[in-house]
């Protein structure tokens, strides 16, 4: 049977069912205006009981904005970004914003497509991950006429403000962390960085640190795809038969650092005696393996909650915090698979 086709619910629906006025309908579902509190149960148990939905529409086209925060982010898959969502979802709740996620998939193309459907809506702000993109993408962010908040980065120009860290000083504190423990045959294993900025910035600010010690990446492996531990322990295999010499190996991330201990440990490497590891991001997911792989904390909750801040200030306060750029302190935890002296 197909379904019944009804008329939306108005506010007049609410008034018959609740017995008040439609302008007294109205204050309560706005929570606007002096109701006294039987009024305003009995108003939201009548829209409750009918199934009532106010139309934001109608509201956004005298306001020329909606209760939504765009949220755009590369990935669902890679489980750094959910931690952020947590954060951004926390600090919006004690307000009338809603957060709406879009999706990219590293794609400067899908970028540009996701933010032109979410800014036709007119939302009251927009976080959006990373400082690179293209000039398309970068000038409808200029022109959205709402706050706008680029997450995760530091390392350049934002187009309004800015939370996260700098990924060339945590790729440098990596690199320090690795010579002072004695490593010197170093490899290094990734995404195929063009399109993933940060990776790539860290990978620059790590390399250039071990140049002033005189070393360089005795090999690398890179790959495109989910970060898994599957991957992990391929690319691990693949690298340390091509340079069995290796004393050290650098993952782009925790989860392919997990395969890659996984690996090691199975197969009767001394870790970290013959060999040291580390991922970055600080997934506590993995706290659970049978040894704690050496990892950086990218601040990601807090890079949500922060963002998300300045946002919900700046709609009750356009004003307020004008360009903001925040940079957050990377936090290098060793775990059990670096330090060695």
């Amino acid at each position: 049977m197909k379904p019944t086709n009804r008329r939306p619910l108005t506010l007049r629906d609410v008034s018959e069912a609740s017995g008040v006025s439609e302008m007294t309908v109205s204050r309560v579902l706005r929570n606007k205006g002096d109701v006294s509190e039987a009024t305003r149960l009995r108003v939201q148990e009548a829209a409750k009981r009918l199934g009532y939905v106010p139309n934001k529409i109608a509201g956004a086209l005298a306001s020329q904005r909606v209760n939504l925060v765009a949220v755009i982010i590369p990935s669902l898959g890679n489980m750094v970004f959910p931690e952020v969502l947590s954060g951004i979802s926390d600090v919006l709740s004690g307000t009338d914003l809603q957060p709406v996620v879009g999706v990219t998939d590293y794609s400067p193309e899908k970028e540009e497509k996701v933010l032109f459907e979410m800014l036709s809506w007119r939302p009251s702000g927009v976080i959006i991950a990373g400082l690179e993109r293209s000039e398309a993408s970068r000038a409808m962010l200029a022109q959205a006429g709402c706050p706008v908040v680029e997450i995760m980065d530091v390392d350049g120009e934002p187009v309004d403000a800015c939370v996260g860290i700098s990924h060339r000083r945590a790729g440098r504190k990596m690199a320090e962390a690795i010579l002072e423990n004695g490593f010197k045959r170093i490899g290094f294993l990734g995404t195929k960085m063009p399109l993933d900025h940060r990776a790539r910035k860290r990978f620059e600010g790590f390399t250039q640190t071990l140049a002033k010690a005189g070393l360089e990446i005795a090999d690398q492996e890179f790959y495109s795809g989910g970060s898994a531990l599957a991957k992990g322990r391929e690319m691990t295999e693949a690298l340390l038969k091509r340079t069995p010499d290796l004393d050290f190996l650098y993952y782009s991330n925790d989860m392919i650092g997990a395969g890659g201990l996984l690996y090691l440990l199975e197969k009767g490497y001394d870790v970290p005696g013959q060999i040291g590891l580390a991922g970055f991001n600080g997934v506590e997911l993995l706290d659970g393996l049978p040894r704690k792989l050496a990892s950086m904390d990218a601040c990601r909750r807090e890079v949500g909650e922060r963002a998300a801040k300045i946002i919900a200030n700046r709609v009750a306060d356009p004003d307020a915090d004008e360009g903001l750029v925040i940079e957050l302190t990377p936090k290098l935890h060793p775990g059990e698979t670096l330090n060695r002296i």
